[in-house]
């Protein structure tokens, strides 16, 4: 919940996506979008792994970004699990799907702010392998935007030991151009936006796999335009392998809530106070009673982008969600995808809290802590989804037709 949550705090990185701008300028002919090039200087992948907690050493195994808000130690993850069912429970919304979801939007902040939400949300999936598509706050220090960041990594480190990377990542990625998207460690490694939720499913499940994705800005066209060929490459993998969605393979939507006050330049509704926190914590809810509930439309989706950022200047934020681009695109994924199940994605809110409506998770004496202070004039809110596969002869765990 700091200012790093909105890309202001540690530096991001370059990596391997020289090549694929190279390549992507010999076809630009037939390119759908214009790449922009990176930053005339940005950062290389030594610069980002000196900042990491644990740094990467290899492809072999990706390090972890953030060591002061999440869990390095299985004792710690322990620990966090066990509190993070303490009382008080996150606000609820009624009714929740029964585990085995196709997917969820879950927040990625300090554990002790957040970790009662994650612990509403995140056992909704049961699923093996999760493809993980989250923020990518460094984006303009790499100058990247228009197409999807892949990892490199065979594995990602967690505190319970190492987590593969599913070679359904080859299957994805195999179905794109270069204009599509690039795969690069120094981007991944400057990122905590999925790392936190990997985390938390590697501790309900040891025989975990995952397919971390990371996205950048985009106008809505064409992050429905990646969202189509997402999709369409989820629904072909699922199919030749025989695995269902929800059951076999899930999505998880990484995502914080409003980030209200000057030090984030949000404060519509003032510069702090309980009339503020009040104001824009309701406009989270309805978000979350509103657009992420029901049936996700194309109207639905659009309108909750153009809640966020300004349509015409992508870049510019309206209502500080630091998942301005992976929430709208993932909802785009998983309509996509119902298509293909003859059915419809459906979203149910699970839960909602801010770092301010709850006592901290006591986790401090354990060595994990807060990136910043929490205040009525410097707060996050945590909003938790999760969405299911419906309607016709589908549900959340047919296979695609």
């Amino acid at each position: 919940m700091s200012a790093r949550a909105l890309g202001w705090g540690r530096i991001g990185l370059w990596g391997v996506a020289l090549a694929a701008v190279l390549a992507c300028t010999a076809r630009a002919a037939h390119a759908p979008v214009v790449i922009h090039p990176p930053q005339e200087h940005p950062p290389t992948l030594e610069e980002t792994r000196k900042e990491m907690g644990i740094p990467s050493q290899s492809l072999a195994l990706r390090g972890q970004r953030d060591s002061i808000g999440f869990a390095w130690s299985a004792e710690q993850m322990a620990k966090v699990w066990e509190l993070s069912a303490s009382p008080p429970a996150p606000e609820s919304f009624g009714k929740v799907p029964a585990p085995g979801v196709a997917a969820v939007i879950c927040p990625h902040d300090d554990y002790l702010y957040a970790g009662r939400v994650y612990r509403q949300v995140l056992p909704l999936i049961t699923a093996k392998t999760v493809i993980l598509i989250g923020v990518f706050h460094r984006y303009r220090r790499f100058g990247e935007r228009d197409r999807l960041v892949f990892d490199p990594y065979r594995a990602w480190r967690t505190p319970d030991g190492p987590v593969p990377v599913s070679n359904l990542r080859e299957a994805l990625t195999a179905r794109f151009t270069f204009e599509d998207f690039v795969q690069d460690a120094a981007m991944h490694d400057s990122e905590h936006s999925l790392e936190a939720l990997v985390y938390w499913l590697h501790h309900m499940r040891p025989d975990l796999e995952i397919v971390p994705i990371i996205v950048p800005v985009a106008s809505f066209d064409r992050l429905e335009e990646l969202a189509d060929k997402l999709g369409l490459a989820i629904s072909v993998a699922l199919d030749a392998r025989g695995l269902k969605l929800g059951s076999d393979v899930a999505i998880a939507i990484s995502t914080d809530g409003i980030h209200y006050g000057p030090d984030f330049k949000q404060p519509p509704f003032g510069e702090g106070g309980q009339a503020s926190y009040d104001k824009a914590t309701a406009k989270d809810r309805a978000l979350l009673t509103g657009p992420l509930e029901g049936r996700l439309t194309k109207g639905k989706i659009k309108k909750l982008y153009e809640t966020f950022v300004d349509p015409k200047s992508p870049d510019d934020y309206r209502w500080t969600w630091c998942g301005r681009f992976s929430v709208p695109f993932g909802l785009m994924v998983l309509r996509r995808i119902a298509d293909s199940y003859g059915g419809q994605a459906v979203g149910h809110p699970v839960a909602y809290a801010t770092s301010m409506s709850a006592p901290e998770l006591p986790v401090k004496e354990l060595g994990i802590g807060a990136t910043a202070p929490a205040s009525l004039s410097h707060f996050v809110g945590y909003p938790a989804v999760a969405i299911t596969i419906g309607g016709g002869d589908a549900d959340s765990t047919a296979a695609p037709r």
